[in-house]
């Protein structure tokens, strides 16, 4: 059928932006109450890939009914229907390691050879781009502060919807605190842009913590992300380092819990990652050093793991279109192989293993191709469950989005060919043929 404009999802068919002034772990709640839903519609003659893991399913419809999904099965006589005729649905795609903060080139943007309008414009691009590739839902791990969030879910700018942890926590010197050599740490804040952008909090001591991480639930995190080693993408530091106390990383983790939130760890070595699983933090991403112990332990705590193997490929394969310089790509090293041994060690001792990109820079439109990359360590089964309903139960939204299932909101992605053949087409925008979001047409290239 000709879908009618009120499905569509276009600037200003919001009623209104519900979470002005709300604290920003009410983002994902304001957002589903947007707007007065279409009615009721079928999505006919599609293969359903639920993401549960089950087989697909054939010769059924999806029934879409005030935004959420009502029913799988017969087409009753006389329904509106969306012609999915030689499509693969699944859930709405979800990456839970994105930076859209870090949309543009990172040394240009610190150094403000970049306008505010033009950093936005780069957000606001790549949000737009997430969702084309079939992305309904992200998390993002640092670089934003709760008004893009805000931006997206009153309809002003197209995109997924955002979870966010405000900026990051880091030490001084550590990984996430970029200022150049000679620049005094006292000027590190200077380049955040209220509203836009939020590097990082710098914390020495159980005390900055504490203070650093109440004030970034007042900007409206939903959870929070602690640096507790060295990176890839750091000035001042290796990644064998370790970086916070267990006390420190502690007290984020109590802040956390009494707002009924969470902490997750930028980590790569061992000895950082095993800090932070006891000082009770629930995620760690990366991963690239775990080996059976760590991974035993996180499993004992329940922790759960997110590697991201496409930004390594993208830093081996052009450092700038990645958003670095070529310098950089000297930090790899061991990462990308270290990275697939540290998510077969998690899975192997049954740590809950999601899906990230970890894109940054200007061009993020291909970020699904994560998904092929784990197809070929994994299955693109395995791929696919760990971008929907595994990444949906770790960002603790498992009861609205991740699978298609009766009663869930209707996010979905249509794809022109099983991607379940072919996992090259995860990683192709091109291949996503409609994407629908909380029951709303947002890309209809049928």
């Amino acid at each position: 059928m000709a879908i009618p404009s009120v499905f569509k999802h276009e600037h200003g068919s919001f009623d209104s932006c519900l979470i002005t002034g709300e604290r920003g772990r009410h983002t994902f709640a304001a957002a589903i109450e947007w707007s007065v839903r279409m009615s009721d519609y079928w999505i006919v003659g599609a293969r359903i890939v639920d993401g549960t893991g089950r087989d697909p399913l054939d010769g059924q419809a999806i029934n879409v009914m005030n935004g959420r999904i009502a029913a799988i099965g017969d087409t009753p006589a006389g329904a509106d229907t969306i012609d999915a005729a030689g499509m693969t649905i699944t859930p709405g795609l979800i990456d839970a390691h994105v930076h859209l903060g870090l949309s543009s080139d990172i040394n240009p943007s610190l150094r403000r050879q970049l306008s505010v309008a033009e950093l936005a414009a780069d957000m606001f691009t790549n949000c737009g781009q997430t969702l084309d590739g079939g992305f309904t839902t992200v998390r993002d791990t640092g670089g934003i502060d709760a008004g893009l969030a805000q931006a997206v879910a009153c309809g002003k700018v197209r995109g997924p919807r955002i979870l966010q942890c405000g900026p990051v926590q880091c030490q001084t010197g550590g990984h996430g605190h970029f200022a150049a050599d000679w620049e005094p740490t006292a000027d590190w804040y200077d380049h955040s842009i209220p509203g836009l952008r939020a590097m990082s909090l710098l914390s020495d001591g159980p005390d900055e913590m504490r203070k650093n991480v109440r004030e970034t639930f007042r900007r409206g995190a939903d959870f929070l992300k602690l640096c507790v080693t060295g990176g890839v993408m750091s000035t001042h530091d290796l990644i064998s380092d370790t970086q916070f106390a267990v006390e420190e990383i502690e007290v984020a983790v109590a802040e956390a819990n009494a707002r009924g939130s969470y902490v997750t760890v930028h980590a790569h070595n061992n000895a950082g990652i095993r800090n932070a699983v006891r000082a009770g933090v629930t995620c760690v991403e990366h991963g690239s050093e775990i080996d059976e112990e760590t991974a035993a332990l996180m499993a004992a705590n329940r922790v759960a793991h997110v590697p991201t193997l496409l930004i390594t490929h993208a830093l081996l394969e052009d450092p700038a279109q990645a958003g670095l310089p070529a310098s950089m790509v000297e930090r790899v090293g061991g990462v990308l192989q270290g990275q697939i041994d540290g998510l077969l060690a998690s899975r192997a001792a049954g740590v809950k293993v999601g899906s990230g990109s970890d894109l940054i820079g200007f061009n993020q439109r291909g970020r699904g191709r994560e998904l092929t990359l784990r197809a070929a360590i994994e299955t693109p089964m395995l791929a696919l469950v760990a971008a929907t309903k595994i990444n949906a139960e770790i960002l603790g939204i498992a009861d609205r989005v991740g699978t298609i299932e009766v009663g869930k909101l209707a996010d979905l992605t249509g794809w022109t060919r099983d991607p379940l053949q072919n996992p090259d087409l995860f990683g192709d925008p091109e291949s996503v043929a409609l994407v629908i979001q909380d029951g709303r047409v947002v890309k209809d290239a049928r």
